[in-house]
């Protein structure tokens, strides 16, 4: 009998370490990758809701992730206007909305917020693996998972790179 196991990713920590690696993700290449490398049956992609994005979440969906869509605020900050979409509660009570689901959870992120919700995904064993999107950016708090961190690096940019199409 094979694992059910379900990922949690906080789209906008993976898009902006895989950018600031000096590349962009493509996310139909990450989720076969995701279901190849970890046998991940659900792919839940956690992502601020943007009118003007409707083109791109019909394709994210069609790649195969289930979207769970978080309203924004846009903020003044003196001449600029900024989006904010922070999609860390969504992702912590969807992973335990979906508990009684899955078997493991691989979480999908950077950023110590979720070091709660790993740790106790680690304490009832429902925990597979962390995916830190920049080895080089990530916080201190989840050194603690080192044994089952894995980071997206310069030797996976070949397949999983965003081609240019000609």
């Amino acid at each position: 009998m094979s694992e059910n196991i379900y990922a949690f990713i906080d789209s906008q920590n993976l898009n902006l370490g895989v950018l600031d690696q000096g590349w962009k993700l493509d996310f139909q290449k990450f989720r076969y990758y995701l279901k190849q490398k970890y046998h991940v049956n659900k792919a839940f992609l956690f992502i601020g809701e943007v009118n003007r994005n409707r083109k791109l979440y019909k394709k994210l969906f069609d790649f195969g992730y289930d979207l769970i869509l978080k309203p924004t605020l846009k903020i003044k900050c003196n001449a600029n206007t900024k989006i904010k979409g922070n999609v860390d509660a969504e992702l912590v009570l969807h992973s335990m909305i979906q508990l009684p689901n899955y078997d493991r959870a691989i979480i999908i992120t950077g950023d110590g917020d979720f070091y709660c919700l790993i740790e106790y995904l680690q304490t009832i064993e429902k925990f597979g693996a962390l995916i830190v999107p920049n080895p080089n950016k990530y916080s201190t708090l989840l050194k603690q998972f080192r044994n089952h961190i894995y980071f997206i690096e310069e030797n996976q940019r070949g397949k999983l790179e965003l081609k240019k199409r000609e």
